[in-house]
């Protein structure tokens, strides 16, 4: 199952971390992977080509990870564009729990 955590911080996102394996099809073919993998690392590549906000990116490794954080220190009006672009990853990704909720769970905190 892929897990995803949301922490927020004073209602702005600080950091979303993605973790697992949907394991929905046989590998190459697990449309729930595919499409969480698309839509999450489209929304980071969007970031950091639309706006100067400098988010960490942790990614990798056998169990299928990637953390995203949000900087202490930050442009405010980019660090708005920044989180519009990855509140919208947000609302694509419950929309994939929506549908396949036995393969994804997302958890704010």
């Amino acid at each position: 199952m892929i897990q995803i955590t949301v922490e927020r911080k004073k209602d702005l996102l600080h950091s979303i971390e993605l973790s697992g394996h949907a394991e929905s099809g046989p590998y190459g073919y697990d449309l729930v992977c595919a499409a969480v993998s698309g839509v999450s690392i489209g929304a980071v590549n969007a970031v950091f080509e639309l706006t100067d906000t400098d988010i960490d990116v942790k990614q990798g490794g056998e169990g299928g990870y990637l953390k995203i954080t949000f900087p202490s220190l930050y442009i405010e009006n980019e660090l708005e564009k920044a989180q519009l672009l990855l509140e919208g990853m947000l609302v694509s990704l419950k929309s994939i729990e929506m549908e396949y909720g036995e393969f994804i769970q997302i958890q704010e905190t």
